[in-house]
């Protein structure tokens, strides 16, 4: 390989910061060990969205499916629909983990708030709209790092360049 390409490999992405969600959500339902692992179930009752690159509101009616693993990790998949201040829908999709230590995991199952650098919790969104304007959100990466509180998330979509 050429040196321009091994440089190229090397060179780390830069993020730009394009919006932000705070979601209400309600409370675990927990169905217990399934086939493919601890499943947990968690409406998304609404909220909202801020930033510079879009505005709106977070539609009631989505959920967030999760798998506990053995070692307490949390994989989350999250469905929910965005409306845009335009009137404008996006269908949100947005898998990630959620890593912290057995105690403050236990403290966050009892629905006690901790601090947000307690735990790791990163996501990986994928957005779909039939609005010609936010053709921007189907044509990028993002990488959303998320706070837990008991009853919300807080999740800031970052873009990838």
């Amino acid at each position: 390989m050429s040196d321009e390409i091994d440089g190229f490999i090397s060179t780390a992405p830069q993020l730009r910061f394009a919006f932000a969600i705070k979601a209400k959500v309600g409370p675990i339902q927990d169905l217990g060990r399934t086939a493919r692992g601890h499943r947990r179930i968690i409406d998304i009752l609404g909220g909202e969205v801020h930033g510079p690159k879009l505005v709106g509101e977070i539609l009631p009616g989505g959920a967030d499916w999760q798998i506990v693993r053995a070692d307490g990790t949390i994989e989350v998949v999250a469905r929910y629909t965005i409306r845009a201040r335009s009137g404008a829908l996006i269908y949100v999709q947005n898998e990630g983990l959620r890593v912290a230590s057995p105690e403050i995991l236990a403290r966050m199952s009892r629905g006690e708030a901790v601090p947000f650098d307690s735990y790791h919790f990163r996501t990986a969104p994928r957005f779909e709209t039939a609005e010609p304007t936010l053709d921007w959100l189907q044509r990028a990466t993002f990488v959303g790092v998320a706070a837990r509180a008991p009853d919300r998330v807080a999740i800031g979509f970052h873009e990838v360049l």
